[in-house]
């Protein structure tokens, strides 16, 4: 029998602008088409550092440009725009795979929402740097006027820095799981979702954040009961000591084992390190779960044992 299967894209595997991430998804499509030609059911979730880095960057410069006209986009905003123009080329890309193949199976993308806890210690000490850079002035003006919180990046400007709290629960995840029952593959949580958290009644409120997708897969997949959490990476199998001569590529990571690792600083924060913790997050949260880490290209021999870095409880 086929898996249900959750794969966490990264957004830089889409591109950098609007004609690389076309030819990108082309080459994307085709690996994803593969594991469903094997029977499995697939849900993707996919990063957006690039894409919506670009529309902040966009709309601060027509802000910059026309002030008494325009006013910042929220990011929360910006991260919902990225979701829908990745999700427009990914379903068409996936549909014209699974009809090249004989496959007939619809594709949709979800515009997602999710939730994440206001009282997050994240919110407490942002550390995401997000958009263009600013001069001095401008920065402290938008401290002033708008809160934001800033920092100086390496002598090339000021930029503004959000949080980056951890995924409670998708808003969407009704309208995902009925998508998927009915033969869809479905888009969803991209850039790791729209960070919303509640209000006053039934309100969900945009929240200045960015969720790390990979651990919106992660939950993702709970969620919807998946087998299979397969986080997609530069690098075919994790690996300590990387990129020295003594690196040893891993075919099994254990709670034990990575816990071992992650307290020798053997993964990189903002890299490998949430990749792992998402990935034992996955396989600890039910019975006979698994999560592949592993390059696009070999998922379908990771999911058939082949390679690739599996995780277990």
């Amino acid at each position: 029998m086929g898996k249900r299967i959750v794969i966490a894209l990264g957004g830089n595997a889409l591109g950098k602008n609007l004609p690389e991430q076309m030819a990108a998804v082309k080459h994307t499509a085709k690996a994803i088409v593969d594991l469903i030609e094997e029977g499995n059911e697939v849900v993707v979730a996919h990063g957006n550092g690039p894409q919506v880095g670009m529309i902040q960057e966009a709309m601060t410069e027509l802000v910059r440009s026309y002030p008494d006209k325009y006013i910042p986009c929220p990011l929360s905003v910006c991260v919902a725009m990225s979701q829908g123009y990745i999700g427009y080329d990914l379903q068409n890309a996936l549909r014209e795979e699974m009809l090249d193949r004989g496959i007939d199976r619809g594709a949709a993308t979800v515009l997602t929402q999710v939730e994440v806890d206001e009282d997050d210690p994240a919110f407490e000490h942002p550390t995401k740097p997000i958009g263009a850079f600013m001069r001095k002035e401008e920065a402290e003006r938008l401290v002033r006027e708008r809160g934001y919180n800033v920092v100086e990046d390496a002598g090339r400007g000021w930029r503004r820095v959000v949080a980056s709290p951890k995924p409670k629960a998708i808003v969407e995840i009704d309208t995902i799981r009925s998508l998927v029952q009915s033969n869809h593959v479905v888009i969803a949580c991209g850039g790791g979702g729209i960070p919303v958290h509640k209000t006053q009644g039934h309100h969900l409120k945009g929240a200045a954040a960015v969720i790390d997708k990979d651990f919106a897969a992660a939950e993702l997949a709970e969620e919807l009961d998946a087998d299979v959490l397969i986080i997609l990476t530069a690098v075919e199998k994790v690996a300590i000591h990387f990129g020295k001569p003594d690196q040893q590529e891993l075919d099994h990571l254990t709670p034990e084992t990575a816990q071992r690792y992650i307290e020798a600083g053997e993964f990189a924060p903002g890299s490998m390190l949430p990749k792992v913790q998402a990935a034992l997050q996955f396989a600890q949260s039910g019975a006979g779960r698994t999560s592949l880490i592993t390059l696009l290209d070999k998922a379908s021999d990771g999911i058939n044992g082949k390679t690739g870095t599996l995780v277990t409880a």
